[in-house]
């Protein structure tokens, strides 16, 4: 009951902190846009809270809302190789029931292979249909072409699974591809010796794991409101209204398009899925979809993401430590439907024709992209270069509808974020639920 109504509090908190930095960041917009962002008001206000102090010319701002966001979602990342780690190879090692093991492996993938297909086939859709309607002719002015990065064969991301050197893959948090790869081959090493859990390398995972747990527990309830609000303020006072004008199409689909998955296509699957009552599904997951909105990071979510899904929605730990940190790093069907819509918005203002077999390659490449994509903020729009490269799009209208889309993807990025996450959590359930692993009091509680 305590950590019942605790996980309330700060449901509530987080609801409360949104809010409260989604208005001061329109109040901020407001004043920037009345005064100019050149005006000494504003540039005094930017120096104060917002400016990002590692940007060049910024050696004497401050930036409070900017530290202290950082300062926490960097906390939370700090932990991301080691917790991913010792979870995949604890929830596959000490699962001594080799067919068991086997048929959580091959739902998981189902049920991430279905919510992408899903995903992909209601944003080709919806996307065709509006490209076909003209929604998409654009005409950007003011933005100067971008020549982008240089593109590569999507391909490449089977490639990076299998890291040249282990350690590499333990030193920053873009290998974490290559990081659950190494996890599971440690996992299935330990299952096939039939290591007990009283071996040295468990003991040393179980240990690091609870480590993590009491460090994260720590920071998110005691840092994580304050957080979303110093997050959500500089977001909303930074990026306003005026980046989103010229392709308000792209972002007004999109936006609708990921709020119509979240919040009604995921509950269909997972009331097929569990025959069980998706709204309190919705209505535990909502600080998850929160916290996710703010950091924009589905890495610096997982924490909360795993505490959510085993204490409130009662799925067994062993699920949730293998479906949550896998669906992380290659279940991403908000970051497949923001690349679908996009790439299409930017044939729209480059003039290229789309064809079914054009679309379909482009969906192909989204899912394959979508799998190689850092669980980070941001990479969404950088890795799109990938598909435009991929489909030919690159003629220099489209790389400066790609400009233009650097620029105002964020708050797009954050949604996309929380539909990450939730894609995971269904997931999990859905398997825990066919396993019969799930604890139906729990979540009916």
């Amino acid at each position: 009951m305590t950590t019942k109504a605790s996980n309330n509090k700060l449901a509530v908190k987080m609801m409360i902190a949104m809010i409260a930095g989604i208005a001061a960041g329109l109040i901020f917009m407001a004043i920037r846009e009345t005064m100019g962002s050149d005006s000494a008001v504003w540039t005094t206000l930017n120096n104060l809270l917002f400016q990002d102090i590692t940007a060049a010319g910024a050696n004497r701002a401050i930036g409070l809302f900017y530290i202290g966001g950082q300062l926490f979602v960097r906390s939370l990342q700090s932990v991301i190789v080691p917790m991913v780690f010792t979870s995949i190879v604890l929830a596959i090692g000490t699962i001594r029931d080799a067919s068991m093991l086997g048929r959580v492996s091959l739902k998981t993938f189902f049920w991430f292979l279905l919510t992408s297909a899903i995903a992909l086939l209601l944003a080709g859709m919806i996307g065709l249909f509006c490209y076909n309607a003209g929604l998409f002719n654009t005409v950007i002015e003011g933005v100067s072409a971008s020549t982008g990065s240089t593109g590569s064969n999507p391909l490449n991301v089977i490639l990076n699974i299998i890291p040249s050197n282990i350690t590499a893959a333990f030193s920053t948090n873009s290998g974490v591809l290559s990081l659950v790869f190494l996890a599971i081959v440690v996992g299935l090493a330990l299952n096939k010796l039939g290591l007990s859990a009283g071996s040295s390398i468990t003991k040393l995972c179980k240990e690091v794991s609870d480590i993590i747990v009491v460090f994260l527990n720590f920071v998110v309830n005691k840092f994580g409101p304050v957080a979303i609000f110093m997050l959500l303020s500089r977001t909303f006072a930074t990026y306003g209204i005026t980046y989103l004008k010229p392709a308000f199409a792209y972002v007004a689909v999109t936006v609708l398009l990921l709020l119509c998955f979240l919040f009604i296509g995921y509950p269909i699957v997972l009331s097929i899925a569990t025959r069980m009552n998706p709204m309190v599904f919705v209505k535990k997951i909502f600080k998850v979809i929160v916290f996710g909105f703010s950091t924009s990071s589905s890495a610096a979510t997982l924490p909360l993401n795993v505490e959510t899904t085993t204490k409130e929605l009662g799925v067994d730990k062993q699920i949730a430590s293998f479906v949550l940190p896998l669906g992380m790093t290659i279940n991403m069907d908000g970051t497949a439907i923001m690349q679908v819509i996009a790439t299409l918005f930017l044939a729209g203002v480059g003039g290229y024709s789309v064809s079914i077999p054009a679309l379909l390659l482009i969906m192909i490449l989204a899912l394959i992209a979508s799998v190689g994509t850092p669980a980070a903020p941001g990479a969404g729009a950088v890795v799109l270069f990938t598909i435009l490269s991929g489909v030919g799009f690159t003629g220099e209208a489209a790389m400066m509808g790609y400009t233009l889309i650097l620029a105002i993807n964020r708050p797009i990025e954050m949604l996309v974020t929380s539909l990450n996450c939730v894609g995971d959590s269904v997931a999990a359930v859905a398997v825990a639920k066919s396993e019969n692993k799930l604890d139906e009091t729990i979540y009916n509680g």
